[in-house]
């Protein structure tokens, strides 16, 4: 059987680049093995072999999607392969992101099998579960090995163009596609196994996983808003004009904290918003319509609030993971907890 041709995508920071600060580099072809195609390299052994990786910033990928995915697409067709490969991405946000798109793309339009591999909390698995094979990895880099292990063996699967069977024996992601298939153990038996595992509080993995509905409890409402010391907080990633603390446009790894102390008014030349996915025009024009200080300086002029923190929080909604959106909102409560907020505005796009 002949050697399978496969090419893989990486970003910047897989293909030992730079980090956040190269995130903004152009689509570029280099032929041969570049960073983890290494390793997939090995799995393969001689069945098949990486000819070429398409290496592109996170930050441009996400910001140009179109004009990207074009240019991706067609660096893939001139190495003439049999399997895509992207990633694996693990939780990084920006980068499942394009990693599901660039398989959807590749997929549709050159009729190549594709695979990448993230974390199951990473916002490309819901874009792109459904259409894309997505293997569950562990959510950061310290789990190559092991995503490399379940990802190397379905690609070759895949190349092939051999049966895939279920989730559970391939390690992708359920993609609402159900397979049959025999376990080796009565069901019986595997449910006590299970028991006894969780009795003495062991790991062990479900075969009919629940749903995480997260319920939060209501406060009580503000006994007198007019002497209340109110908050600010937004997803819609206003930011000092500039973006001082270079916030991501898609799939943010932090927030700001700024200072608003004699601010009375967000003008178009001293804010701007870093957020991704919408039309940012008129959020640039006044930023006060995504963060109200104007009108919450009149409220606190006319008695109607007792006073504005002088700090506001910031950060981008578009794409970002849940498990860091929780991070960020736990780490702002802490402190405007400890300043003595009696409430707070939180609003998005």
């Amino acid at each position: 059987m002949a050697q399978l041709r496969i090419v893989q995508y990486i970003n910047q920071f897989f293909a030992q680049i730079g980090g956040e600060e190269m995130a903004h580099i152009k689509p570029e072809l280099r032929e041969g093995i570049v960073g983890p195609g290494l390793a997939f390299n090995q799995a393969f052994g001689d069945e098949a072999e990486i000819v070429a990786a398409v290496i592109c910033g996170d930050s441009y990928f996400n910001e140009n999607l179109e004009t990207a995915k074009k240019e991706i697409v067609e660096m893939v067709k001139s190495q003439s392969p049999d399997l895509f490969i992207a990633g694996p991405a693990f939780n990084a946000g920006r980068y499942g992101v394009a990693c599901g798109s660039i398989c959807d793309a590749v997929k549709k339009e050159l009729g190549i099998p594709a695979l990448t591999g993230m974390y199951v909390e990473n916002p490309g698995v819901d874009m792109f579960k459904e259409s894309v094979y997505i293997v569950s990895t562990k959510n950061s880099a310290a789990g190559m090995r092991d995503a490399v292990k379940k990802m190397a063996p379905l690609a070759l699967k895949l190349g092939r163009n051999e049966k895939i069977g279920a989730s559970a024996q391939e390690g992708y992601i359920p993609n609402g596609i159900r397979v049959n298939f025999f376990e080796k153990e009565r069901g019986s038996k595997r449910a006590v196994d299970m028991l006894l595992k969780k009795m003495a509080g062991k790991d062990f993995v479900t075969e009919f996983p629940m749903p995480d509905f997260d319920r939060v409890k209501p406060n009580p409402a503000v006994k007198n808003i007019s002497k209340a010391k109110i908050a600010l907080v937004t997803s819609g990633g206003i930011v000092p004009k500039g973006n001082p603390d270079h916030i991501e446009s898609s799939s943010a790894s932090k927030y700001g904290r700024y200072d608003i102390e004699g601010v009375m008014d967000l003008t178009a030349d001293t804010y701007e918003t870093a957020h991704g996915g919408y039309d940012p025009v008129y959020a640039n024009e006044d930023a006060d319509r995504v963060l109200p200080v104007d009108v919450m300086r009149e409220f606190e002029k006319e008695g109607k609030i007792g006073s504005l923190f002088h700090y506001f929080y910031t950060t981008v909604g578009n794409g970002t993971a849940v498990k860091s959106a929780k991070k960020y909102a736990e780490e702002i409560a802490a402190e405007l907890k400890k300043a003595n907020i009696d409430a707070v505005i939180l609003t998005s796009t």
